[in-house]
């Protein structure tokens, strides 16, 4: 049976991060964190909180409405990478790859660590 990923959208990101970043705390820290960061209010962070709540994305606990990440970052990380390979680069890893090195000169150390990564893939 194949795994189904959770699809999250940037603003449940924000909530995400945050729980990926401290680790478990309560509700009222993250609309907190987003009020002072975003300006969100704090309906808007709750709302996300419930819809990462119900996405299967977040645990809610009591005392203080405790937020705890039931997914790790890398999962979402690596479905995000996967999502945009398929829809903007044909599901080409290599297209992917050959934009980003176009973008910007890498120094010698980055070029190395590159060189590295592909020779443990072989």
């Amino acid at each position: 049976m194949e795994e189904k990923t959770v699809k999250l959208f940037d603003s449940e990101l924000k909530v995400m991060d945050i729980l990926w970043k401290e680790g478990d705390v309560p509700a009222k820290h993250v609309a907190e964190v987003l009020t002072g960061d975003l300006g969100w209010n704090k309906n808007t962070t709750y709302t996300l909180i419930k819809r990462c709540i119900k996405k299967g994305a977040v645990r809610r606990s009591e005392p203080n409405f405790m937020c705890h990440a039931l997914i790790p970052k890398e999962e979402v990380q690596e479905a995000e990478t996967n999502e945009l390979i398929n829809k903007i680069y044909d599901g080409s890893a290599d297209k992917l790859f050959a934009a980003l090195l176009n973008r910007k000169k890498l120094s010698a150390e980055e070029i190395e660590r590159l060189k590295q990564l592909v020779a443990d893939l072989e």
